[in-house]
């Protein structure tokens, strides 16, 4: 990506996400609502600058106390709305803020470290992204402490309907990545720690390694000149 590449993302997309989410929040037919609507959830994630890659620190907020990463199959987008590629995301998020009031969900999604990217950019027409395992290790002091896994095959929009609804009233003149939303939730008892290494793997489409942090102050290397 080049400076001016933004990342947006999906919510709401997999059946174990909208029930994720009624489980969280205090306003619950918020999210039952938006996974049958014909409109998807869009929203914005990080411009280029934010994104952090393999081997970089997620964040976690320090004024969240439920934490958790996203691992989502990302699309690359051209300024044509033309499917590309396709990268590795965690999208992290705050669940206690976003549970608190939908309202909350940029300041659940947008703060320092919420985005990772992988390496390299597997090309579109070499892969077959209908059907992909999606896999989520947390590892904490060298042991397994939570895993899981999905398919894209449950995704319930087309990613044509995706790239729509984000082409549809804006342009984006410099391509876009738009990740496709999370089937992979851990449970509300679940708490990410400092020092706790997440693992995404999608098959045929990449790695992503990530150590969690709890603030901004270790994200000042993306704003040093």
């Amino acid at each position: 990506m080049d400076g001016a590449t933004e990342v947006w993302a999906s919510g709401v997309t997999y059946l174990r996400s909208r029930d994720a989410r009624v489980e969280e929040s205090a306003l619950k037919s918020v999210y039952e609502l938006v996974y049958d609507a014909e409109r998807p959830e869009l929203f914005f994630k990080s411009p280029a600058w934010r994104v952090v890659v393999d081997g970089e620190p997620v964040g976690i907020r320090s004024d969240s106390e439920l934490n958790v990463p996203e691992p989502e199959l990302a699309l690359v987008v051209n300024r044509f709305e033309e499917i590309v590629g396709y990268v590795v995301c965690n999208d992290m998020s705050s669940r206690s803020v976003e549970g608190e009031n939908p309202l909350y969900l940029p300041q659940a999604k947008l703060y320092a470290g919420a985005c990772a990217l992988s390496p390299g950019i597997r090309p579109a027409w070499e892969v077959d992204a209908s059907d992909l395992t999606i896999r989520l290790t947390v590892t904490r002091k060298g042991a397994v402490i939570w895993d899981g896994t999905t398919s894209t095959r449950q995704i319930r929009r087309p990613f044509s309907q995706l790239t729509a609804y984000l082409f549809h009233s804006e342009n984006h003149p410099h391509g876009v990545v738009l990740s496709t939303g999370t089937g992979i939730v851990p449970d509300l008892d679940f708490r990410l720690h400092a020092d706790d290494l997440i693992s995404v793997t999608i098959d045929e489409i990449g790695e992503l390694h990530n150590p969690v942090v709890v603030g901004k102050d270790h994200f000042r290397f993306l704003t040093t000149p």
